[in-house]
């Protein structure tokens, strides 16, 4: 008996939206890996590189926080590391990015670029929109919740 692929599209859910993202998650660890940084460490350093000036800590906390839902000693922590490595600098009472910050960016950015380019690649700009609308909604609705359980 031969078996086929089902014709009947899969159903968004929030397994596949986890799998998904765990996915693309892990591809961008090992590239981050490979120049000893973490997810987190990621984050928070893209989030100081591609602010307008010199972040306060606490607000690079809320940034992060924003995007991660992880905990703020956790975040603190992390930018902790970014200075010890000297990806971040203190300027004043605000945390800036250094040289060396910036270039891991962009060395990571370009290391990715071809791999999102294939993981990406040859989906029809309907179907990514369609999903980018359901995205934005669920975050929408996900965070209202989260909002609401911390309350």
């Amino acid at each position: 008996m031969t078996t086929t692929a089902s014709t009947t599209a899969p159903i968004a859910d929030a397994r596949a939206l986890g799998l998904a993202h765990y996915a693309a998650r892990g591809v961008l660890e090992h590239v981050l890996a490979r120049h000893g940084a973490t997810f987190q460490q990621q984050v928070a350093l893209r989030a100081a590189v591609t602010a307008d000036g010199p972040q306060a800590p606490d607000d690079l906390v809320t940034q992060v926080q924003g995007s991660l839902k992880a905990d703020p000693t956790a975040i603190r922590a992390t930018l902790d590391e970014l200075l010890a490595k000297q990806l971040l600098v203190a300027d004043g009472a605000h945390l800036r990015p250094t040289d060396a910050g910036r270039e891991l960016i962009a060395a990571v950015g370009a290391e990715t670029a071809p791999i999102t380019a294939r993981i990406w690649g040859g989906i029809p700009a309907e179907d990514l929109a369609a999903a980018g609308r359901v995205l934005a909604l669920v975050a929408e609705r996900a965070n209202a919740e989260l909002a609401a359980l911390a309350a």
